[in-house]
């Protein structure tokens, strides 16, 4: 199945946002108050959790707007509310220094702790850089929302979006266009290249006037362990899965050079075509899959299919519909289209709300159906990028979609509703406390129900037919997982890996796009067919550079989602290979997921890994227990071939001519 990660539910940690008009500098105020005179610890967290919350509504919802509203209008109320915001964490940071070095109670000391890691983007102390670097920030992602790919001038100018862009090399078997395509969205982050560097250089003042030696270390430190335990960490769960990711990049070499031609179908050393691999960013394979699948027909797990045939349904029972008085019969079908749209979307949420309730979980509230966004205005630019936000800290839930009926949008709804439940099963708990185990338990919850979508669960609620059992289905279902799950683990490490460099200045800006293409080719094999030099700026044409979300997290959620899912699988009593269990109905399992979620941050996460009956470390062995008939398949598939490849062969090093940006 293809699963695209999505972003956290905005806690303030994903620091999405703000805004490019100059204004005057924000009031810091709160910077500079002076504490309560006498108060205790306890007491100083007990304040912060009560003006922490009274805040946060406030932030949640100029940020809301600047994802749904693209104008300059909406950027600048969202800067100033973030400008706020961190000048208020500031404040809140200087003022627990004066506890450094006391006894403190285990709780008191925890909130103290996350409260130094609360955000991914550490604002120096002077307002003035604070102020810059919040407008940087929203310029950054405003570029990145209202990006598009033009080609032409006047009238016959033409422009395509991300979205557009994407299905190019999703369905599009043409190599010259999807190579147009791919190179036509990397344009769109070339502005971005001078914001970039100034942005490091503002928050790496901001974590070292934290005590950090640089946001990067910052970043690392939020993990209930060192940094530099951290980064062994991930090089440990790399090496265990890095065997199973080499024996499917060998297979999808050769299904390219199958495809296109050796000379076409390959980069030198071996290397994967960046623009080949039916992903803008070459994290999810699952386009691939026409010809990928390892036995064609074979257990049929057509997806998108009945998601086609739901959204006719809501098409034709629209048109049914009167429409608006006066109205042409032009207007009458855009009408009952985008009113289709829309009730298909909700349909597709309401199966992923399912799972959820089936575990024992609640319904989502009115309040969620009534104000999320499920599919792409007609009106206005928004961030489509998918993500989950608590926008209040006591109910008010959302997603922001733009989704389309197909099974990559199914799955990420699924994935959504993850940090949804996760988000109001720890309402409960103390502000400071409301937030994942550590970063990656978030992007893993709603991961580890879509794992436990097997061919079994999607024929029961009627979305494949009823399934064969036979040794080439179970090749063909793993396949497809392994296409979504087993691709992404390498890009999910580096992109935090170049951004360590950037933070800790071992990558200079003059090497900015070499060091980003030198990562792609030493982790995932794969390499642009054309040069790609320092007039490019290729790391801001994924979200997460501009939106400024640390990435290290979907690397581990990744390893995360197997441990949950076999921990539940025990729980619900199941006996059987670990790929065909799904926990689907189960109260059991549903119970211990749900105590899980409702411990927040208020315990190291080694602890809540614990309960749940995944142990006390990260252990990626459950993604290979779960992928092994597909290990032992590619294996036999792939004899005879050279597999791996020579990182050395990406073409980085000259410029080359560069599409027109939109």
């Amino acid at each position: 199945m293809k699963l695209r990660p999505a972003l956290l539910a905005l806690a303030i940690a994903g620091s999405l946002g703000l805004a490019a008009c100059k204004r005057e500098p924000a009031a810091t105020a709160a910077a500079g108050a002076a504490p309560p005179a006498g108060e205790t610890a306890d007491q100083f967290i007990a304040r912060v959790n009560d003006e922490y919350r009274k805040s946060y509504a406030e932030l949640t919802s100029a940020q809301w707007l600047s994802n749904t509203y693209i104008n300059s209008d909406t950027e600048m109320l969202a800067a100033k509310a973030n400008e706020r915001w961190l000048s208020q964490l500031n404040g809140w940071i200087e003022q627990s220094k004066r506890f450094d070095g006391q006894k403190l109670s285990p709780e008191t000391a925890r909130a103290i702790k996350l409260l130094k890691l609360m955000t991914a983007m550490p604002a120096p102390k002077d307002p003035k850089k604070l102020e810059e670097l919040t407008q940087i920030a929203t310029r950054m992602e405003g570029m990145y929302g209202s990006g598009s790919y033009c080609k032409g001038d006047g009238d016959a100018k033409s422009c395509r979006d991300i979205g557009q862009l994407s299905e190019v090399l999703a369905k599009s078997r043409d190599y010259d266009a999807q190579l147009d395509a791919w190179q036509g969205w990397h344009t769109i982050s070339q502005p971005m290249r001078k914001d970039y560097i100034r942005f490091a250089e503002l928050v790496n003042e901001g974590a070292r006037e934290m005590g950090f030696a640089d946001a990067g270390e910052m970043w690392r430190s939020g993990y209930d362990m060192s940094p530099a335990e951290l980064s062994a960490e991930t090089d440990r769960l790399w090496d265990q899965v890095k065997p199973l990711y080499e024996q499917l990049h060998c297979y999808a070499r050769g299904k390219l050079d199958a495809k296109y031609g050796k000379d076409k179908g390959e980069v030198a050393g071996g290397m994967l075509p960046a623009h080949l691999m039916g992903n803008l960013w070459q994290q999810d394979w699952g386009n691939l899959w026409d010809m990928m699948q390892p036995y064609p027909g074979a257990g049929s797990l057509d997806v998108n299919s009945a998601l086609r045939a739901i959204a006719q349904q809501d098409l034709t029972s629209e048109r049914a519909k009167p429409g608006a008085p006066g109205a042409s019969a032009a207007q009458r079908e855009v009408d009952a289209e985008r009113a289709a749209a829309l009730a298909t979307a909700k349909r597709m949420t309401e199966r992923a709300q399912d799972f959820y309730v089936s575990l024992g979980m609640p319904k989502l509230p009115q309040s969620y159906w009534e104000k999320t966004q499920f599919i792409k205005p007609r009106d206005r630019d928004v961030v489509c990028h998918a993500s989950a936000w608590d926008m209040n800290m006591a109910g008010d839930v959302r997603t922001k979609m733009c989704i389309v009926p197909n099974e990559e949008e199914l799955t990420t709804i699924y994935h959504e509703l993850g940090h949804i439940y996760y988000d109001l099963a720890y309402n409960k708990q103390p502000p400071l406390f409301q937030n994942a185990a550590h970063d990656g338990f978030h992007e893993a919850i709603g991961d580890t129900i879509v794992l436990a979508m097997t061919p079994k669960y999607l024929a029961s609620v009627g979305l494949v037919g009823e399934q064969q059992q036979s040794r080439e289905a179970l090749i063909n279902a793993q396949m497809r997982m392994a296409l979504a799950k087993v691709a992404f683990l390498p890009f999910g490490l580096m992109i935090d890996r170049w951004r360590w460099g950037v933070f800790d200045g071992s990558i200079k800006p003059d090497n900015y796009n070499k060091a980003w293409w030198e990562l792609k080719a030493k982790y995932q094999g794969v390499a642009p067919v054309t040069a790609r030099g320092e007039d490019f700026f290729d790391p801001g044409a994924k979200y997460h550079v501009p939106g400024n979300t640390p990435y290290t997290r979907y690397f581990l959620s990744h390893v995360l989602q197997f441990q949950f899912y076999k921990a539940l699988c025990d729980a619900s009593g199941y006996k059987g290979p670990l790929y065909e269990c799904s926990f689907y109905g189960n109260k059991e399992a549903g119970k211990k997921y749900w105590a899980m979620l409702s411990k927040g941050a208020s315990q190291p996460w080694q602890a809540t890994l614990k309960e749940l009956g995944g142990g006390e470390k990260m252990d990626a062995s459950a993604v290979l227990e779960y992928f092994a008939p597909l290990q032992a398949w590619l294996k036999e598939q792939n004899a005879g071939s050279t597999c791996g490849w020579n990182a050395a062969g990406a073409a980085v090093a000259a410029p080359a001519p560069a599409p027109k940006a939109g």
